[in-house]
């Protein structure tokens, strides 16, 4: 699998991370708690017979027994919203309170919106943003179906997302995509460095302007879903260098094990501070893989 051999220094039990790679991904689900509470949920799914384990680090997150979870009853009310179990994360490391102004400003298709509206228990300011308009029709469509009335809908480049301040800012940035390789293997065969440095510039743009949109005292959180360096240690290093006033939090989920980010590679020292951010690998959790950072504007 030579689209991972790059990473066999830095990952543990890197035989194992093969391993989990090739075995399909668990089919997840996320409790939608502007439309039910778990308990109601639970109980829907027992009578329908429909065989379920909860997540040992989040108590609104499911792995369902099921084929085609898109056809349940509870996905089509907006009881439930299929989702891969390690995307979750991200808003859990923001942390949304209600009341708050928080923006999203790569948010198709909605997952980690609507889980944040939810969050929000639909107060405050959500914006959910995004770029291509042939994106906008599935958030859109995803926020009705979850009943997230306290979001907004924008088109922007996120780079140049118009001035204003939130107290929260997500950046889930556009990658190259290694840790979805349990949905579609073939992401590793059309990974390229020349593609990595590509989105990079693009990646730091969009976390630059993530760190220049939140308040002081706020928190920005920027994730990704690929194992380069290029895109993930390397985009935060050089925003937190040229914003004095960012600082890196530790990033630590309970129940779920990750790796910390990486402080030097291929010959860049990123700096001991990358490795407060996480790495989560798919045979640590079952999952896909991640990563995550967590910025805080002093």
């Amino acid at each position: 699998m030579t689209g991972l051999e790059r990473y066999r220094d830095v990952v543990a039990e890197y035989e194992r991370l093969l391993e989990a790679t090739m075995r399909p991904l668990p089919v997840t689900a996320r409790i939608n708690t502007l439309k039910t509470d778990r308990e109601e949920l639970l109980s829907r799914l027992e009578e329908g017979k429909v065989a379920y384990r909860p997540f040992s680090w989040y108590p609104f997150g499911l792995r369902l027994e099921v084929e085609k979870p898109g056809n349940l009853i509870e996905n089509l009310m907006g009881h439930i919203h299929v989702q891969e179990e390690i995307s979750m994360v991200s808003p859990v490391v923001l942390d949304p309170r209600p009341e708050e102004r928080v923006v999203d400003l790569c948010a198709a298709p909605g997952s980690k919106t609507t889980q944040m509206a939810s969050m929000m228990e639909n107060r405050g300011l959500l914006v959910a943003n995004d770029p291509a308009n042939s994106r906008i029709a599935s958030l859109r469509s995803n926020c009705e179906r979850a009943g997230a009335i306290n979001v907004v809908v924008t088109r922007h480049d996120g780079r140049r997302f118009p001035s204003t301040k939130f107290d929260r800012v997500l950046v889930d940035a556009p990658c190259t995509g290694q840790g979805m390789a349990r949905k579609d293997i073939t992401v590793l065969d059309r990974w390229s460095l020349k593609r990595s440095l590509g989105l990079q510039r693009l990646q730091r743009s969009l976390l630059r302007r993530g760190t220049e949109l939140v308040k002081p005292g706020g928190t920005v959180v920027y994730s990704t879903c690929t194992f380069a360096p290029e895109e993930n240690e390397a985009v935060v290093s050089w925003v937190a260098d040229r914003a004095p006033q960012i600082s890196l939090e530790e990033v630590s989920v309970p129940g779920l094990q990750g790796s910390p980010g990486l402080a030097e590679w291929g010959g860049s020292d990123f700096g001991d501070e990358m490795e407060k951010c996480a790495r989560y690998y798919p045979h640590q959790n079952d999952t896909g893989g991640f990563f995550v950072a967590k910025l805080i504007k002093e």
